[in-house]
């Protein structure tokens, strides 16, 4: 059994296209049935405020010290990147939202076996359907889309619970040296860093495989 760690954020656009370039490579992997794929936390804005109001172009743009027309511009970029992999971003339509109830909800999934599952309905929220994927009440829609409990879901964001799991991955990052996402580990052996090419991916799980 080979475990591939994926260290992500909600709101990072080249996770998600990351995410489609690996799956295309597991696809390809002879052994992909014997393939575990843990997804980790890391936010790369702890102190980022949600706020519907705001466009994210706004936000990175004052964020970054950017105009508004090179944000435009670079997030242009990122939409034809997505193109590729077939993903059809809207920036026009992302809420800007902190992403550590996003993580916390993961966590509640991964617990309920559907940790893939959560990322996907994160991913697909924040960059296609313009959710707040800082809401509750949005999570637990969500959670209840892919078979979770609603109910328990709002609990759970009530309190603390998965906190201490997400502060663990984002430690665990410092640890490894990750500075950026998405950041790919197989078998604690290899590591990946970015959204790279479907054949590196391949090449790295097929190395992976190999007997030390």
């Amino acid at each position: 059994m080979m475990t591939v760690e994926i260290w992500s954020d909600v709101m990072c656009p080249f996770c998600y296209i990351g995410k489609r370039r690996f799956e295309a490579a597991l696809a390809k992997y002879e052994h992909r049935d014997q393939v575990q794929i843990v997804w980790r936390s890391f936010q790369l804005d702890p102190s980022l405020e949600t706020d519907p109001e705001k466009s994210v172009s706004q936000s990175l743009a004052e964020k970054k010290g950017w105009t508004l027309a090179q944000t435009t511009q670079r997030m242009q970029h990122v939409v034809d990147m997505a193109q590729t992999v077939g993903l059809t971003f809207n920036f026009d339509r992302a809420v800007v939202a902190n992403s550590f109830d996003a993580h916390r909800f993961a966590h509640f999934a991964k617990a309920h076996g559907k940790q893939h599952e959560a990322e996907e309905q994160l991913f697909e929220a924040y960059f296609v359907a313009g959710q707040n994927t800082a809401s509750h009440e949005t999570l637990a829609e969500m959670g209840a889309s892919i078979g979770l409990d609603p109910a328990d879901i709002l609990t759970m964001l009530k309190r603390d619970d998965y906190a201490k799991d997400v502060l663990e991955d984002i430690q665990e990052a410092r640890q490894l040296g990750i500075s950026g996402v998405p950041f790919f580990v197989f078998n604690r052996q290899y590591a990946i860093s970015g959204a790279q090419d479907e054949r590196l991916f391949l090449e790295t799980l097929q190395q992976a495989d190999q007997p030390n």
